[in-house]
């Protein structure tokens, strides 16, 4: 079995966008000047807080085909700071796709190398962070979660989720079986654990900019999310 070039989690972490990060002061110029609110007396969700800016990454937890890319891109761009996606930084660390990893080394080796990656990218200063449908099952992964970022679980039923993976090929874990099956085994086991996320946030078939706008709103009630991380020791 070939070794890895380069050990999963061992090359430093690379934002995976193109946002650069800027000083809190900066961010809360720029969207006071950039974000018109309209207040209505309707039913619809709670306007972006003008002023909210997190003092934590933002780490997006939930199943494959939740949306944590797609919300995370955009609640990146929204609250102007760098996005991050942990399959991706663990492909670039390890120099192999996460199919790849799977077939050549093995699903222990790879939630090891997500560990690393995961701890290593939460001590970047605060970003949007998507996480794998596995990450947060881990508990040292959700015990720094909860030390140097504000989860959130973006909630969704199997019929979305269907959907929504039916569109690619590359989900290892859905070419064990029934795709159907499958995940509903993983809602079984996953979904108790992804409950203790400090929000939750549905995800369903409307526009991804109304989810999140939903989720802005939530993240802006949520003490954790303006509180600083913890400081890291060494060990």
């Amino acid at each position: 079995m070939p070794a890895l070039a380069v050990p999963i989690g061992e090359e430093a972490a690379r934002y995976a966008s193109t946002l650069p990060a800027r000083p809190a002061e900066e961010r809360r110029g720029m969207q006071k000047s950039a974000v018109k609110l309209q207040t209505r007396k309707t039913a619809e969700p709670a306007a972006t807080p003008a002023d909210f800016v997190p003092n934590r990454t933002i780490v997006l937890v939930g199943l494959m085909g939740a949306g944590k890319t797609n919300i995370g891109r955009r609640l990146a761009a929204r609250l102007n700071l760098p996005f991050f996606d942990s399959d991706s930084e663990i492909e670039a660390a390890a120099g192999e796709t996460i199919e790849e990893i799977f077939r050549n080394r093995g699903e222990a080796v790879f939630r090891d190398g997500e560990r690393r990656v995961i701890s290593r990218l939460l001590n970047q200063p605060a970003h949007v962070l998507a996480t794998g449908g596995g990450a947060f099952m881990d508990p040292a992964t959700r015990a720094v979660i909860a030390r140097r970022g504000v989860s959130v679980w973006l909630r969704a039923d199997i019929e979305v989720l269907l959907a929504r993976v039916s569109r690619r090929s590359n989900r290892p874990l859905l070419k064990e079986g029934n795709p159907r099956a499958v995940l509903a085994g993983l809602i079984d086991r996953r979904y108790p654990v992804y409950a203790e996320a400090d929000i939750t946030v549905d995800s369903g078939d409307g526009p991804p900019d109304l989810t999140t706008t939903r989720t802005i709103a939530a993240l802006a009630a949520c003490l954790r999310a303006l509180a600083p991380p913890e400081v890291e020791t060494d060990r």
